[in-house]
């Protein structure tokens, strides 16, 4: 099971280096709305633990239980490197965690950080999760992002070169993208070489106090239905390598902060929608593989 951890991390595209107010549809929580408040890391595992630990099945020893220790919000190998790799390394040291996942930028993954990133995979395997969203500049200038594609590509690079597992994001439904454009950035990431190892597919989510919410409640420009997304999300899914896993085919919106699209709270039901869809494209699959055949 995955916990949602704090870092105690900002973001340089919030605290004016980069940028101020983070990009266009990042809430307050910086993306990681469900992760733990930033208390001492033992106190954030023992509480999130507590969340998740009835989804496993009640036979199975609480010894026997391994967790993901995921630090989600805001940019998570941005600041004091030396008060990062203390508190991840601590965090490595719990026998329950079996792997570290940092979500960061492209743009924070120094010397130092590397460096860091490095020695911890040497205790527990890391993977480190970058936030591209898109391969389109136009888009990513619409939203704020901060950096260009080639400092993407660098980031990568780097990772892969220092053996560490690569995640990429992806938000389908940014305003002004078409399917077509969508398609791309996926095509992209599906080609990229050294080999990405995992991507999220993320749906769009408009939520209070978010420019993005703003802009959406002054002019209302459109956001898929349920139907065009989960059609999207396959057409996704037959462009992916079969070596490549899929972490994320949706996601999650805190009820009180989501403004659109209404239909994505009901979760069970987009789930539900998109096996009956990943059944069906299986079953007309093309000769060539793809992820599809593994889902």
């Amino acid at each position: 099971m995955k916990l949602s951890l704090s870092a105690g991390c900002t973001c340089p595209n919030r605290d004016g280096t980069i940028a101020a107010g983070g990009c266009s549809f990042c809430s307050e929580g910086g993306s990681g709305d469900f992760a733990a408040p930033f208390a001492p890391v033992k106190e954030q595992i023992r509480k999130a633990k507590k969340l998740v630990d009835p989804k496993f099945p009640k036979t199975m020893p609480a010894e026997e239980r391994k967790y993901i220790a995921y630090f989600q919000s805001f940019t998570n190998t941005y600041g004091d490197t030396g008060r990062l790799e203390k508190l991840y390394c601590e965090t490595a040291e719990q026998p329950e965690i079996v792997i570290l996942s940092i979500g960061t930028r492209p743009d924070c993954l120094g010397e130092e950080v590397m460096e860091m990133l490095a020695g911890l995979n040497r205790i527990k395997p890391v993977w480190v999760e970058l936030g591209l969203q898109t391969i389109h500049q136009r888009t990513a200038d619409s939203f704020g992002r901060g950096y260009t594609l080639p400092v993407f590509e660098e980031a990568v690079r780097k990772l892969k070169a220092a053996g560490i597992t690569v995640i990429v994001h992806v938000i389908l439904g940014l305003p002004g993208e078409s399917r077509e454009d969508m398609l791309e950035t996926v095509k992209y990431i599906a080609a990229f070489e050294p080999r990405i190892d995992g991507i999220k597919l993320q749906l769009l989510h408009v939520l209070k106090g978010t420019r993005l919410g703003a802009q959406y409640r002054q002019d209302l420009f459109p956001v898929m239905t349920m139907e065009e997304y989960t059609d999207l999300v396959v057409d996704c899914l037959k462009l992916l390598p079969e070596d490549m896993i899929v972490h994320r085919m949706t996601g999650d919106a805190p009820k009180k902060l989501l403004i659109a699209p209404a239909w994505s709270a009901d979760k069970k039901r987009v789930l539900n929608m998109l096996r009956a869809k990943i059944t069906a494209a299986r079953r007309e699959s093309r000769p060539e593989t793809s992820v599809l055949d593994n889902l």
